[in-house]
């Protein structure tokens, strides 16, 4: 089958959106589909404001158009609500193709944190962009509900997975810093509320991986902290490994790729009891839930390794993909 992929996330930029939409891309390929995949980087782009390292297409619609006409797609997936995913919902529309979108991202609180906006005033907008959908894509059952309140419909569940030969119990030598070590890792910016973590009072040492806009003031602002900057591969599958807790302070996240890569390293999460770790994490078992997070790493310290590890395996791309598939639908 031909699959077009119309997103406005992709490389080089650093996300769960992006690491799962790559994880699609080749598990797709592997089994015999032909993807085209529509991203900034094939036209003029401008960078996101308040978030410059996330380019935006410019006027992509005429271009797209053609990209998808001359691809003749089978199916089409719109996984984000950026310019390329509108253009590619207006295109599918006057083409009379049925297309499938995602929610991949929370959008009404990253607007609300960054411009002060209502939640109200987003979701209607995103709500008018996914009415005309064969299907919306969700991760979790607590977003699917949450969603499904909001007035959103044809909701389908879309998992992830993590890839468990590179995120795996090696050893705690790569950090040499006091103990326990509790880490974050992901993105450095304003929705991940990486202040309720970084301003706990926790013996041993905090350890922060990641870039993103709000990296240099983080810096100032906690100079006990160790900030490692961006990783990749095997560099950072290893200091994940060597942390004794990780703590995810995020309240916006659809689920949290980091959750699963840091139980699959046998390291308990600290975090929040609300969607996404909600979703991923087993209160007492693989981690702690709580309101107050500094009890939540007390907590979690104590958990199993080997349970975390266990829960992470039940969590392949391979289903992940299966899902992905039998959630689009053909154009006839």
């Amino acid at each position: 089958m031909r699959i077009a992929i119309c997103t406005d996330a992709w490389q080089p930029q650093t996300s769960g959106v992006v690491t799962t939409l790559n994880r699609m891309t080749a598990g797709l390929a592997a089994r015999g589909h032909e993807v085209l995949v529509v991203h900034p980087g094939l036209f003029r782009s401008v960078p996101c404001p308040t978030y410059p390292d996330i380019r935006l297409a410019v006027l992509p619609g005429r271009r797209l158009g053609r990209l998808l006409d001359e691809f003749a797609p089978q199916a089409v997936a719109v996984p984000a609500e950026g310019p390329l995913g509108l253009a590619a919902r207006n295109h599918c529309l006057r083409r009379g193709w049925p297309f499938t979108t995602a929610f991949m991202t929370r959008f009404p609180d990253y607007v609300r944190l960054r411009s002060g906006m209502p939640e109200a005033w987003t979701f209607r907008a995103l709500r008018w962009f996914h009415r005309p959908a064969a299907a919306t894509m969700v991760s979790t059952p607590s977003l699917r509900e949450e969603l499904s309140r909001r007035g959103f419909a044809n909701l389908r569940h879309w998992g992830r997975g993590v890839d468990t030969e590179l995120f795996c119990p090696r050893g705690k030598a790569a950090l040499d810093l006091p103990r326990p070590i509790a880490m974050y890792m992901g993105r450095v910016a304003v929705e991940k509320n990486l202040d309720a973590f970084l301003g706990l009072d926790l013996p041993g040492s905090k350890v922060v991986i990641g870039d993103g806009p709000a990296l240099e003031a983080m810096r100032r602002r906690y100079p006990a902290a160790r900030f490692l900057g961006r990783k990749t591969g095997l560099d950072l599958a290893v200091h994940l490994d060597a942390a004794d807790v990780f703590v995810f302070p995020s309240r916006t996240d659809t689920f949290g790729i980091v959750l699963i890569e840091a139980m699959a390293c046998g390291v308990p999460v600290a975090a929040y009891p609300v969607p996404g770790p909600r979703d991923v994490v087993a209160h007492g078992r693989t981690g702690w839930l709580d309101e107050d997070l500094s009890h939540a790493v007390d907590r979690a310290l104590a958990m199993d390794p080997a349970q975390c590890r266990a829960l992470a395996l039940e969590h392949t791309w391979e289903r992940s993909v299966e899902q992905f598939l039998g959630n689009l639908v053909p154009i006839a």
